[in-house]
This record gives C-alpha cells, structure tokens and sequence, in this order.
C-alpha cells in the first residue's frame, strides 16, 4: 500500500506492521543523468521489493534530499546537514510508529546517507521506538557493486530500464570523457578531496556508456530480490534486546 495514494481509513484497516521507506537526494549526476536520479532509483527498488513479498507493507514517500553537499559547486544539487537528516529520517519514522508500521527498511540511493541512516537505525531501535535497518541498493547486486561510481554505468543502467527519457543519450560520451575513474583522490588509504569538483570535471565517476537497459533489469531483479529477503528477515526479527551483561 502506498501512503500518497491511501486513506486514512485504509491506513486504519491495513494490517501490517511492515513499512519501506525510500530514501535519496536531489545532486548531479553529471550532464546526462537527472538530479533526482537517486530518489528514482530508491522508489524503483523499494517498489520491487515490496512486489516480491507475499506480506502486505506499507511504501512511505520517499524523502528527497540528503548529505550530498560534496557536490555543491553543481547547480541545482540541494542537501541538509547531517544532523538535520537524521534527525528528519528519524522524526519521520516514529511518525509511522505511532500508526503501528514499527519495522522499518530504510531503502536508500544515495551514498552519502548510508553512515547516517545506520546511525539513525540504531537510534530508533535501541530506544524502542521502531525498529528499522537501511538498504541500500547497489550494495546488494552481486559483482555489478564493484562499479558503482557517480552517474556511471549502474546508474546509468538503471535509468534506462526504469525512465529512459530521462536519459540525455546524446551527452552519454561528454561524460564518459570528463568523468573520473574512481571516487576521491587517494594517498595513504586517505582520501584528500572532501568535494566531487576537485576530482570530476563534471560530476561523473565511472563509465556511463557502458550500461544498458538490460543491465538496468538485472539490477532491478538482484537488488528487488535482496530486499524482499530483507523486509521478510526484518517481518519475522525478535525485537527483544539482549540483557544486561
């Protein structure tokens, strides 16, 4: 059941305690990609998730905009502070507590959240208010993960399966050209750049031209399976907490 498109008196009715909320940000993702890539991508595989489960859950709106001021210098990317999205992502999950939805999965797109989301997990569940666990989806595609970059080709992929018109095709080459090979600017196993800019002439990590539609689909399938085993984990949980030592 989907909130937006529900009745209070449905919510009433529904008899679940299960809920996935998506999560995401409004940021670059270099010249061919939209800026809401990420909150698609989150919807995309919640709702995938959801699918493959024989229990009813509750699908939240997603919340759009994250940690993602590492890619400030690119118009139109948008991002709050760290402890503004914990505590929003927070507030917005005991909100659905109150209504009995307390097992949550966090179902998230966006890199820069998943330290925070876990933090946020936490927080909920060791003070009793839900119970909740962030998932984020391009940690749970097989040996597709290791390419993860920034608007690269499982992004890519992704949004040609999902929103192809959403794809500027015509600009796939000038971001393959002006992308970076891999994320940040290592010395030491230390990473010296805090921002996206100082390492991508335009955004982008990774390939984009070598995804597809079709690797798009085998995502869609890997990371919608991984969820479900997910939400069905997180159903059956014993919420208990363990005593004192």
């Amino acid at each position: 059941m989907h909130l937006s498109a529900a009745t209070w008196t449905d919510v009433r009715d529904c008899e679940t305690d299960l809920a996935v909320v998506p999560v995401g940000s409004t940021e670059q993702h270099g010249p061919h990609a939209p800026l809401g890539t990420d909150v698609l991508t989150a919807e995309a595989i919640a709702d995938a998730g959801c699918e493959r489960l024989e229990r009813e859950v509750v699908r939240a709106p997603a919340i759009p905009i994250g940690i993602a001021e590492e890619h400030r210098q690119f118009p139109g990317t948008m991002w709050v502070s760290a402890d503004t999205f914990r505590d929003y992502v927070r507030e917005a999950v005991a909100s659905l507590a109150t209504h009995g939805f307390d097992r949550v999965v966090l179902v998230n797109g966006h890199g820069g959240n998943v330290d925070a989301l876990r933090e946020v997990g936490a927080r909920l569940t060791r003070d009793g208010d839900a119970y909740a666990v962030p998932f984020t989806w391009f940690d749970a595609v097989g040996d597709h993960s290791s390419e993860m970059g920034h608007g690269g080709p499982l992004e890519t992929s992704l949004l040609q399966a999902l929103e192809p018109d959403l794809v500027r095709e015509e600009q796939l080459e000038a971001a393959r050209e002006g992308a970076a090979a891999g994320w940040g600017e290592w010395v030491s196993h230390a990473n010296l750049a805090y921002d996206s800019a100082e390492f991508a002439e335009n955004g982008v990590v990774g390939d984009p031209t070598a995804g597809d539609a079709a690797r798009g689909e085998e995502l869609v399938e890997l990371a919608g399976d991984a969820l479900a085993r997910l939400l069905e984990a997180v159903a059956e949980r014993d919420r208990s907490r363990p005593d004192q030592r």
